[in-house]
């Protein structure tokens, strides 16, 4: 067992990250500053999108989208199960419906069969999810939404530095979504982004952070200081001292990225012999910049419950998590009249998956330590 414990994600902070965060509480400007047009700026040249805006968090920037996109009551949006909550909350907010299409067997990304499937007069959107941080099938999905004209909200949050046919993650989907939260690629706290190239959307996205108000009025006035709510906006504009951590975190994120890679060709290596579970396939098309390793338990082979797995690696002090329940499980959507069972393969394997910790703070022997707990704990109730 390891002397401490291991959780399965963690940022990692240096001294340039103090010091950036230092420089902006030292400055004029604590928010609404210099630092937000830097690093959007940066974020979307690293994509390769035209456009970057930032927001208080990854759900406020899904929420800025669907609004951008035009989302509103009785209009359909699909998505997948396999996420966490915003995915979905943000269509709500919105007044929209969340239709969930199941996933693919091998990726646990959306389906763009099963979207198809799901298409009525009411749908508007698609948000898709790379799921762990491979990129979706965005150009079936991009196919299918020209045919019906609906609108690509790709939910990147695991994704950030992942390409898809060789373009970055950020620069193909009408618009896209990051996540800034302390376990993901990089941290700003809390925070999120949008990433687009469309104009339309991008001014759309800039006015609805901040109340729905602008001062670039098109009518001549003589105030300087006049400004107008032209509709109704939210403060969910992100920090200077926010941008700020994530502008030097970005810039050591190819860093991070391959230090997740690496960790998970030693993952494979060591656990892809192990019949009582699957590791994950990466599609020859994508390139990962894997968020999250997840395992999936062949549970006819063992004999215990994924339960009683994971609480046997948590013992060994392995921070082992499981994502995601199918978000129609929750009861709030429960009470919205979503019953289970609309999405077997989701619901099939969140009763098999179990994520791994990786996160670019781990050491190698951290990464041996979590092979060996498991191996252990897989040995001990197998039926072989």
């Amino acid at each position: 067992m390891r002397d401490s414990y291991l959780p399965y994600g963690r940022q990692l902070i240096d001294q340039l990250d103090v010091q950036a965060v230092i420089d902006v509480l030292k400055s004029d400007y604590l928010t609404t500053g210099p630092s937000i047009s830097k690093f959007e700026e940066a974020l979307a040249e690293y994509v390769g999108a035209k456009y970057a805006v930032s927001f208080s968090s990854g759900t406020a920037a899904l929420h800025g989208a669907c609004f951008a996109a035009g989302i509103n009551e009785g209009d359909e949006v699909i998505t997948s199960p396999m996420t966490f909550a915003a995915s979905s909350n943000c269509i709500l907010y919105q007044n929209g419906k969340p239709i969930f299409a199941d996933i693919d067997n091998k990726t646990y990304n959306i389906s763009p069969r099963e979207i198809e499937k799901n298409i009525t007069s009411r749908t508007k959107a698609i948000i898709p999810v790379d799921f762990t941080g491979q990129p979706a099938d965005l150009d079936a999905i991009k196919d299918i939404a020209t045919k019906h004209n609906l609108v690509v909200i790709e939910d990147a949050a695991h994704a950030l530095g992942a390409k898809y046919k060789g373009q970055f993650v950020g620069s193909i989907s009408d618009m896209t979504m990051f996540s800034f939260h302390p376990v993901k690629h990089i941290t700003s706290g809390e925070g999120g982004a949008i990433t687009t190239n469309n104009k339309e959307y991008y001014d759309k996205l800039i006015q609805f952070r901040s109340h729905g108000i602008t001062r670039e009025i098109a009518q001549n006035r003589l105030e300087p200081w006049y400004y107008e709510m032209q509709f109704l906006g939210y403060n969910y504009r992100m920090t200077d001292i926010q941008a700020a951590l994530g502008y030097s975190q970005l810039e050591k994120l190819d860093v991070f990225i391959q230090l997740r890679k690496k960790y998970v060709e030693i993952y494979n290596k060591e656990l892809k012999n192990i019949n009582e579970i699957s590791i994950p396939i990466e599609m020859n098309e994508v390139d990962s910049s894997w968020h999250l390793y997840i395992i999936r338990l062949n549970l006819s082979k063992l004999s215990s419950s994924r339960r009683k797995i994971y609480t046997e690696l948590q013992k060994l002090n392995i921070g082992v998590n499981v994502h995601y329940i199918p978000v129609y499980w929750h009861p709030y959507y429960q009470q919205l009249g979503y019953k289970k069972g609309i999405c077997p393969i989701a619901e099939q394997v969140y009763e098999e998956f179990i994520t791994l910790p990786l996160f670019p703070a781990m050491t190698e022997k951290d990464v041996y330590d979590v092979i060996d707990a498991v191996k252990v704990t897989i040995t001990k109730f197998s039926r072989r």
